[in-house]
């Protein structure tokens, strides 16, 4: 059975402003599917990613996500695309003068929704999902750094995205809520969520093992995962 592509480059070329990183960019993300993006600082993981989510322009070659051509997207179009995709940054992102409860709603309101009702319900669905429905009411100073990632994921998830981009989601956590990260993220991707997950962490790839997207010197390299693939991104 042929899952959906989510993710397509062909022939793509990445930018940092004026300065061409990445080339002859070629890789199809499925449905469902857990995808490590990985290279050493520099090598364009950011840039990428940025342009998935048209924080950067699609300069050459063809870039889809969603379902949208982000060769072609109009800027009106793009807070579109965003609620399609669900970000996850390595520093949460919160809003720390509000409680967790407004820090969705703030999403919800921002991304259209009217009915209240609804929009409390898929709070507490999310929630219930990252295992956090009793800290509704803690503001994020409250939570520990884990609790907040976890909390940031569940914003990821409000608009029932297509895929969820992570740019090093555990970079600021110790190891034993890393795995709880990690094992909440695979739990997402396990009932059909893409997951594009850029990640530094060496010993994370050979405890979940999944394929590897490799940025090396320009171009990007499809990889399967072994210890032998990661230490020549070191």
């Amino acid at each position: 059975m042929n899952s959906k592509s989510v993710i397509s480059l062909k022939n793509a070329s990445i930018f940092q402003h004026e300065r061409c990183v990445l080339k002859d960019v070629n890789f199809d993300i499925a449905e469902g599917e857990f995808v490590y993006l990985i290279g050493k600082t520099g090598s364009g993981k950011s840039s990428l990613l940025k342009t998935l989510y048209a924080d950067l322009p699609a300069k050459k070659g063809e870039l889809s996500i969603a379902d949208y051509n982000l060769r072609t997207i109009k800027k009106r179009d793009i807070p579109m695309l965003r609620r399609k995709i669900g970000i996850v940054f390595q520093d949460f992102q919160l809003l720390y003068d509000r409680n967790v409860e407004d820090n969705l709603y703030f999403v919800v309101d921002a991304t259209g929704w009217k009915d209240k009702s609804a929009m409390s319900k898929r709070i507490d669905e999310v929630l219930t999902q990252v295992g956090l429905p009793q800290k509704r009411k803690a503001m994020p100073h409250q939570l520990t750094g884990g609790e907040q990632q976890s909390i940031a994921i569940a914003r990821a998830l409000l608009n029932d995205p297509a895929p969820i981009l992570a740019d090093e989601p555990t970079g600021n956590l110790d190891p034993e809520t890393t795995n709880d990260i990690m094992n909440l993220l695979k739990d997402i991707c396990a009932k059909g969520k893409t997951i594009f997950m850029a990640t530094h962490n060496y010993n994370l790839i050979l405890k979940y093992p999944s394929r590897i997207i490799k940025c090396d010197e320009g171009i990007v390299i499809d990889k399967t995962t072994s210890q032998q693939d990661y230490k020549t991104t070191r």
